[in-house]
């Protein structure tokens, strides 16, 4: 089962792994290349070849297949996240729902509070250290995670076959690749 925070890194990987073999862009500075580093002769010409509004395009494009789903539940997108992660890693700590979320703390904030009016998320102190708040999914959320989650792993199975799986697993590398690149 894939996450939405997976398929965001399979979505940048395919596209920087496309852009990459437009090799004809790119002119290796020789005393660049012993530090891995590539000098553009012709930068960016149009927004259109922005990879960071690409990545945008590619997102909104596979989000397509999830929200008609989502909008059905009455999740967005940020919800749903937390609930399936959540649902993948038991009890978490704000702190670590937002990073593995990919969600800022105040948005993640108005979720929790949200959800836990409504039934969905479960505070209990810390074991270990009174002073951490650890979150958990409900059972009515858990009930919904289990209703939901079918539905969202056909639209990935639709998605898949219109990529094809070789090509959702090179997206995924390439990815991958670029969320560990630092400046």
């Amino acid at each position: 089962m894939f996450n939405l925070c997976k398929l965001a890194s399979i979505l940048l990987y395919w596209v920087v792994n496309i852009l990459s073999s437009f090799v004809f862009i790119f002119k290796i500075n020789p005393h660049a290349q012993r530090h891995n580093q590539v000098v553009i002769k012709n930068p960016m010409k149009k927004l259109e070849d922005s990879l960071t509004l690409q990545l945008l395009r590619s997102r909104e494009s596979a989000m397509q297949f999830f929200r008609p789903i989502l909008q059905e539940t009455g999740f967005t997108e940020q919800q749903w996240r937390v609930i399936r992660v959540l649902n993948d890693n038991g009890q978490l700590d704000a702190k670590q729902l937002a990073e593995r979320c990919c969600i800022l703390s105040p948005s993640l904030t108005r979720i929790i509070s949200r959800f836990e009016s409504d039934g969905l998320i479960i505070r209990n102190r810390s074991e270990h250290d009174q002073r951490i708040t650890l979150l958990s999914l409900s059972d009515k959320a858990t009930a919904i995670f289990k209703e939901v989650s079918p539905k969202i792993d056909q639209a990935y199975a639709s998605l898949i076959g219109k990529l094809g799986e070789e090509k959702m697993q090179q997206l995924s590398r390439l990815l991958t690749e670029v969320t560990r690149l630092t400046p």
